[in-house]
């Protein structure tokens, strides 16, 4: 027992000269535990954590947090900082608001299309989910906002949709298909006549007019002038209907053609094709733009369609549509016609609410043998026909129309009694007379009014007030 006490008083000694040595003083607390020892027996020895002094403060630590406190850097998952990067980065980022037309592929998802309705590398995922829960199809125009896409992705996403073609998204649910909509004839007047010196649509109004959900061709033989009349027609329904969906789709055409298009119109859109691509490009283009007219008629609106020309458009599904093993007059495949039936055949005006009009350029006189069959096909599908004369333009006489072949059925639901019986009269006071002087005629009166209603007025004074013995 003396060595142990000899051995607490040197512990004590080094203890006090241990504090004294350290600026500041740290303060050893300590509470005594037993130990064994083969020499010494059974002693009491001190345990101290070294910490600080805190005067005046009364510590009451358990014994398991007396071990000594060492300043190491405290240790994080790398992995989950790295996931909480990633997070808080993708919350950052911005989501733009996108709108495109959307086209579902075959296994349920889709995308929005931007370029003239063609892939791009700025196309915008949607999911099957939003799909399937606001009933999109094929040629809806959906708006909503996106994420930039992540990692090792090629398109962005759609996360929330704000409308479908420009209403809520509530509304494509209920909305009907196209198919069970009921067609009728037209009843409400497209009127093209703007000026008094646009003559070719106010003449277009008196022997051919147009309403809502025609199915009219414009048969043109070359250099006839037919793609600026579409032009005038695009520029007339912009400026009388704004509030109609215009689209004009040129098919096969020159690209300067199209850049002279697109800067003519302010509100229209102008979707294209061009002669350099190839045939399956211009059936691609073709049934979006179909798609697309059928979306906005479900969604009760007047869409009107300029296509310049069916007759391309047949010729291109001549090329892609697998043969039938039959060849009609000029090596046209009777199956390619079936696909540009229907895409003409979608006019019709909807006695649901809203209408498809389509207005189609036929080429003629060509030299080619399939031209000629496909307008003799077509032929009887429109309802309305505008013929352009190539020895009227030749003579440079505009517009060069043929007044003898034009018309439009079921003209009575569109003109006034008065305009009606006016026509009428002078059509069969003309018909005697050669077609190239009728038309003469007929532009130089047009020329010498201000508007129809005038022309109207003209022409009973000239033909004498008994027309109804020609009714």
């Amino acid at each position: 027992m003396a060595k142990s006490k000899i051995l607490v008083e040197n512990n004590t000694l080094e203890e006090k000269l241990a504090e004294e040595d350290r600026v500041p003083a740290p303060r050893k607390r300590g509470r005594p535990r037993k130990v064994k020892s083969e020499e010494l027996g059974e002693i009491q020895a001190v345990e101290a954590e070294t910490e600080e002094s805190k005067p005046n403060q009364i510590d009451d630590t358990s014994l398991e947090n007396l071990e000594p406190k060492i300043d190491e850097p405290e240790t994080v998952d790398a992995d989950a900082e790295q996931k909480l990067t990633a997070k808080e980065i993708r919350d950052s980022r911005p989501r733009p608001e996108v709108c495109g037309i959307l086209e579902i592929a075959e296994d349920g998802f889709g995308f929005l299309r931007f370029n003239n309705f063609l892939t791009s590398d700025k196309d915008i995922y949607v999911s099957p989910t939003q799909i399937r829960r606001f009933n999109l199809k094929t040629g809806d125009k959906v708006c909503g906002i996106s994420r930039l896409p992540n990692d090792g992705e090629r398109f962005g996403a759609l996360l929330y949709v704000k409308t479908v073609n420009d209403d809520e998204p509530g509304l494509a649910i209920k909305r009907p298909d196209f198919e069970d909509l009921t067609p009728i004839f037209p009843q409400e007047r497209l009127t093209l006549e703007r000026t008094s010196k646009d003559l070719s649509m106010r003449l277009i109004d008196l022997i051919s007019p147009i309403g809502k959900g025609q199915r009219g061709l414009i048969v043109a033989p070359p250099k006839a002038g037919k793609t600026t009349l579409l032009k005038r027609i695009a520029n007339s329904i912009e400026q009388n209907h704004p509030d109609v969906e215009l689209i004009v789709f040129l098919v096969d055409e020159r690209p300067e053609e199209v850049t002279d298009m697109k800067r003519s119109l302010s509100s229209g859109e102008v979707i294209y094709s061009t002669f350099d691509e190839r045939p399956q490009h211009h059936v691609k283009v073709a049934e979006m733009v179909l798609a697309r007219a059928k979306r906005l008629a479900e969604h009760k609106k007047d869409v009107v369609i300029l296509l310049d020309s069916i007759t391309r458009l047949a010729r291109a599904y001549n090329l892609v549509e697998p043969t039938s093993g039959r060849t009609l007059s000029g090596g046209l495949d009777p199956s390619a016609l079936y696909k540009p039936k229907k895409f003409f055949g979608a006019a019709r005006n909807v006695e649901e609410g809203g209408s498809i009009t389509i207005l189609a350029t036929a080429l003629v006189e060509t030299g080619s043998r399939m031209d000629d069959v496909i307008y003799e096909e077509f032929k009887g599908t429109g309802n309305m026909e505008l013929h352009l004369d190539r020895k009227l333009s030749e003579k440079r006489i505009f517009p060069a129309f043929d007044l003898n072949k034009s018309g439009t059925r079921r003209e009575d639901l569109l003109m006034t009694q008065s305009e009606l019986e006016a026509i009428w009269t002078m059509r069969r006071a003309l018909s005697n007379i050669n077609p190239h002087e009728v038309s003469e005629i007929i532009i130089d009166n047009l020329a010498n009014t201000t508007n129809n209603k005038n022309f109207i007025q003209v022409i009973k004074k000239i033909l004498g007030q008994d027309q109804k013995k020609y009714m």
